[in-house]
């Protein structure tokens, strides 16, 4: 890793945790919960993450550094290849991984596939966690379990519920006991390894997912053009959509600017909650045709794996 470590005594643990599984599989609401605030976003849209964030979890005697990745899937573009490359490239580098696998979606060959590279990746230490326990019943979950072993070996499996908390603090106290003697790679002081632009843009893309569902959600792009403090407690900010048809741009307007206005209220609530002051925000819909398939509007927006 590139980041520089903070001195700590011997008996301090610490690593990268990699998240990885497939899309909707609750990485991001397990960040969000083992933080308990919200940074990743969430959304019922699969693929909802595409940038990689990491997390620091901070205890006494470790720091955790999870990886929320991009969910695997097979990709029909160059956006969907990026977001491949990213979450598999973090298995390189990490210290543990979790594989997630929703409790209440059978086992399939998308599983089968993370599965492999999971296996093949070099962490010392691999935990299997069931999500969503709690709109699980008892015999989904035992097999989950029993069709989860059976395509990789693990060091621990775990069934627990981020909406509901259960298990979230067992989760952290597991993989602290099994990461190695280390330093503090991040001060006490920092929960998240993304910017604020980052964080902005994020926040309203969250909000059209959740507002428009299926109806334009993967052809959505955010980029954050200005954010500027101008005093303790008020900001302003400037965020460009970008969509890949004028059909597209007509659903996010909607009909008087009803959509956008409703997806500005929403996210500007996130983000006074985030920043802690009040926030004028300003957002703009732009046409850009097949931005998914642009290498460089990729890059632009912050979708790019890091080779």
């Amino acid at each position: 890793m590139s980041n520089s470590a903070i001195p700590s005594s011997t008996s301090f643990h610490s690593g990268f945790v990699a998240l990885v599984g497939r899309p909707s599989v609750g990485k991001s609401t397990l960040v969000n919960a083992c933080l308990n605030e919200k940074i990743a976003i969430t959304s019922p849209v699969a693929q909802t993450t595409r940038r990689r964030l990491r997390a620091i979890v901070n205890s006494d005697d470790s720091q955790l550094v999870l990886i929320d990745t991009p969910g695997l899937h097979k990709p029909k573009d160059a956006l969907g290849k990026e977001l491949n490359k990213t979450a598999l490239a973090e298995l390189n580098d990490a210290d543990a991984i979790a594989f997630l696998i929703d409790a209440t979606k059978p086992v399939g060959r998308g599983d089968e596939w993370v599965a492999h590279y999971v296996d093949k990746a070099k962490a010392p230490y691999k935990i299997l966690l069931i999500t969503k326990a709690d709109i699980a019943v008892a015999e989904q979950i035992t097999a989950q379990i029993e069709a989860a072993q059976q395509l990789a070996r693990f060091n621990d499996v775990l069934v627990l519920s981020a909406v509901e908390d259960f298990n979230v603090k067992a989760f952290i106290q597991l993989v602290s006991e099994h990461l190695p003697e280390g330093p503090q790679w991040f001060p006490n002081d920092m929960d998240v390894d993304a910017s604020d632009e980052d964080l902005v843009a994020e926040f309203v893309r969250e909000k059209l997912l959740c507002n428009l569902r299926q109806e334009v959600p993967h052809s959505v792009g955010v980029v954050c053009d200005k954010l500027e403090f101008l005093t303790d407690d008020h900001a302003s900010i400037s965020a460009t959509i970008l969509v890949e048809r004028e059909s597209q741009k007509g659903i996010v307007v909607g009909n008087k600017g009803s959509m956008i206005k409703k997806v500005g209220i929403q996210a500007r609530k996130d983000l006074e909650k985030l920043f802690g002051c009040s926030i004028y925000l300003d957002l703009h819909v732009r046409v850009q045709p097949q931005w998914r398939r642009d290498a460089n509007e990729i890059r632009r927006l912050g979708y790019a794996s890091e080779d």
